[in-house]
């Protein structure tokens, strides 16, 4: 196997993707816009939620309740009347439409129980589920302060004072954004190899390339060398102009350590992409592959839930997944400025796993070949 080999392979292949202007436009998307809407576009937390309210009553209570709602958590309260909601609702219009019946007031210093109505549009599932309690807790603490008629805040017995660590203002976006970095990573990565082996497939060049005096490893390593290239300066990029500069995101740790587990992680990652290739006959197959093994991967590597909360041989199963160990690697370096001493088992297994990948890649590659 020569390295003069290896290099002029991978030079073909960047030749090869430039001529393509698909996948430069999906890696360019990829790593600013998606990445950008990531951090802005999609807030976990409520945020400015349309709400409306229909008041019968129209008493100072009633009044009092539709004060209470305001931004950021909810946009300004609309006064409709009750034939206008059900419109509302169905046109998507309000997320929560809060019904107050007539003498609420009234009934409620009677010592009576009245209730209170509240829709909820359900299909807006991050404001459907946490929006409900807010609103329920707003309208609580309103009647509660009216019929004591002061404002009192019950003296806590046990003063607890928190200290937000590596995320001070307890700003989601910072979250969002560099985790769409890291799973973009292995999605481009494993796109990119696999598509470049299923071009030479479908063009018929892989013919050609098999009466030359190459190796299949050869072959290989010119295909995964310069995708790995590639997403690795994107990812770049994008971690020091998107989020750095424009979005203004520190990141706690070293860059470098975070390019050094990078590496490892794709060279897992690309050899998955070469093992898909081998087995998908077509591009569409291999887009369906990606369904199937990538993005449940990538769902439970720890990005969106913690791998703690998730039952004890699943994760054994996500142990032996590449994804896991970059995530919980590029969070300690990212958020919480972690050094060698600390992720040094996270680079060790990313070695183990690549090579394992690679091993098993090439076989079936030289497989196919046969």
């Amino acid at each position: 196997m020569r390295i003069s080999t290896i290099w002029r392979l991978g030079i073909k292949e960047l030749w090869s993707l430039l001529r393509t202007p698909a996948l430069l436009v999906l890696i360019v998307a990829v790593f600013t816009l998606q990445v950008y809407a990531a951090a802005v576009a999609v807030p976990f937390t409520l945020n400015k939620a349309p709400i409306s309210i229909v008041d019968e009553d129209a008493s100072p209570l009633s009044t009092r309740i539709a004060s209470a709602f305001y931004p950021p958590y909810f946009l300004p309260p609309q006064a409709i009347t009750l034939s206008q909601m059900n419109q509302r609702m169905d046109e998507g219009t309000d997320t929560f439409a809060l019904v107050i019946p007539p003498h609420f007031q009234r009934e409620l210093l009677a010592g009576s129980e009245p209730a209170l109505q509240l829709n909820v549009d359900a299909t807006r599932m991050t404001q459907a589920f946490t929006g409900a309690g807010y609103v329920q807790a707003i309208v609580s603490g309103e009647i509660s302060e009216f019929l004591q008629r002061y404002r009192i805040s019950e003296p806590a017995s046990v003063g607890l004072v928190l200290r937000a660590r590596f995320n001070p203002e307890l700003n989601p976006n910072w979250f969002s954004a560099m985790m769409e970095v890291v799973n973009n990573v292995a999605l481009l990565s494993v796109i990119l190899t696999g598509a470049a082996l299923i071009r030479e497939r479908e063009r018929g060049t892989i013919e050609h390339l098999l009466v030359m005096p190459v190796t299949p490893a050869e072959i290989m390593l010119g295909k995964i060398w310069p995708m790995a290239a590639v997403v690795m300066g994107a990812a770049f990029f994008s971690i020091t102009v998107v989020v750095q500069t424009w979005l203004a995101i520190p990141v706690a740790g070293s860059l470098w350590l975070l390019m050094l587990g990078m590496a490892l992680q794709l060279f897992a990652t690309t050899s998955l992409g070469i093992f898909l290739a081998t087995i998908a006959g077509s591009m569409p197959q291999f887009g369906l592959l990606l369904m199937l093994v990538l993005f449940p991967l990538q769902i439970l590597a720890g990005g969106l839930t913690p791998v703690e909360n998730m039952p004890a041989g699943l994760r054994i199963l996500l142990s032996l997944a590449p994804d896991t160990h970059f995530v919980s690697l590029a969070q300690s370096i990212m958020f919480r400025g972690a050094g060698l001493a600390v992720i040094w088992p996270q680079l060790l297994s990313l070695v183990g796993i690549g090579l394992v990948f690679f091993t098993f890649s090439l076989w079936r590659f030289r497989r196919s070949l046969r």
